[in-house]
């Protein structure tokens, strides 16, 4: 992908296909591509390549953009709900491992621009960096449409994740009780099995490596939320704490 500017001209080498199959996820078109660019642009390219600017402002105004749509959304979705509520229910869809979770659903991966060492040991996998440059795309989408378009952009990512009542699912469950206990990272494996027209999945939850939930179904949502009510209901809290893989430790 090629864009300009007034000076200097960059080319941000964005594989053709990837961006394509990103863009159409994405459900929009770029009026000024150079936003698009710098949305996918790390910080380790800048340093290995001049005249580039990261993406790290763009992701600065993506974490407001989103937290004001999340908030007001949430505010009308559940009118009844304390502050506490509501802030928890914010917190599962703005997390860290939520925000990647979108980001891999976009294929945000294969299209960031990443510095050698980054993308040698898995840059385009790690949660943080695609955390980032998730919130870095809603910054971009928000000052190319304006507020519409981010709107529509966070209410497509979001909305799978909240059922109508504006009730968590137990994926965003699971994501909000480790952001806010264990700090640990999630991690989803699937495995199928069975011809095309009737594949079976069967999904694995893993916390820093480690399985804690095992979930079966038809679907990969399916079998994503089983293995992630298993796993939530492993590790929440009871009468007394829990350790990373639901062991009681109040004796």
């Amino acid at each position: 992908m090629t864009v300009s500017r007034t000076a200097p001209q960059l080319d941000y080498p964005i594989p053709a296909k990837a961006l394509e199959s990103f863009l159409d996820r994405l459900e929009y078109r770029f009026t000024d591509s150079t936003l698009l660019g710098r949305a996918l642009t790390h910080r380790s390219w800048c340093a290995e390549h001049s005249g580039f600017s990261s993406n790290e402002r763009l992701e600065f105004l993506g974490d407001a953009v989103l937290g004001l749509v999340v908030t007001a959304d949430i505010y009308a979705r559940i009118p009844d709900a304390s502050e506490g509520h509501l802030s928890r229910v914010r917190a599962s869809v703005v997390c860290s491992p939520a925000l990647a979770e979108m980001a891999a659903e976009l294929g945000v991966g294969p299209v960031l621009l990443l510095g050698k060492g980054e993308a040698a040991t898995g840059g385009r996998e790690r949660q943080s960096i695609l955390a980032d440059a998730m919130e870095a795309i809603i910054g971009a989408v928000y000052l190319d449409g304006g507020m519409a378009e981010a709107e529509s952009l966070v209410g497509r990512l979001v909305a799978p994740r909240l059922d109508a009542d504006g009730a968590q699912d137990f994926k965003s469950r699971l994501h909000e009780l480790v952001a806010q206990t264990h700090q640990g990272r999630l991690a989803y494996r699937m495995t199928e099995q069975g011809p095309e027209h009737d594949k079976t999945f069967e999904a694995e939850v893993l916390l820093d490596g480690e399985p804690i939930g095992t979930g079966f179904g038809r679907s990969k949502k399916t079998a994503e939320q089983e293995a992630a009510q298993q796993a939530w209901l492993r590790l929440r809290p009871h009468n007394g704490q829990t350790d990373p893989l639901g062991e009681r430790t109040d004796g």
